[in-house]
């Protein structure tokens, strides 16, 4: 492994924990030559669906773009990152087990959506713009009208945001 500081290839592992879903390992790493400290994370690489663009692209699935672009909706929000990667990590993972070798992106999209609506609702709304391609204030006030009445509902449900 390289150590980003000064470009030695020479480091020894220090601490190695797997995470909470045992997916992930980080490792804690110490450069033998400049003596800084950095940490890596490994996980199995699994074959994920190319995304089909809506001109017809296609590109393989990029986890750290999507987290990218969650992260950009919930920016200055009470969101943790670490919601947020689970989020990401939940839709990549369903899209593992459906086993399609293409996606549509407005597929992830949309269930990145769902995802948001039940985390932050003005990060939702954030998304839903981008995502959806607002072209005016109305189409924009129905989206805000529709996670309004969807909220009233499940409030006269009982069931939780």
């Amino acid at each position: 492994m390289k150590c980003p500081f000064c470009g030695n290839m020479e480091n020894k592992v220090i601490d190695s924990r797997l995470s909470k879903d045992g997916q992930v390992i980080r490792r804690r790493r110490e450069c033998n030559d400049c003596g800084k400290r950095f940490t890596t994370y490994e996980r199995i690489e699994e074959v994920l669906p190319m995304v089909v663009k809506a001109d017809g692209r296609r590109e393989p699935f990029d986890h750290n773009k999507v987290v990218a672009g969650v992260r950009a909706a919930c920016e200055k929000r009470p969101v943790p990152l670490s919601e947020i990667e689970e989020l990401v990590d939940d839709i990549e993972k369903q899209l593992q087990e459906t086993g399609e070798k293409e996606v549509e992106a407005a597929t992830i999209g949309e269930e990145v959506l769902v995802r948001l609506s039940e985390i932050d609702d003005v990060a939702y709304i954030r998304y839903a713009s981008i995502f959806r391609n607002f072209k005016d204030l109305e189409e924009f006030t129905r989206e805000l009208n529709s996670l309004v009445e969807e909220r009233a509902r499940r409030a006269e449900l009982g069931t939780p945001p």
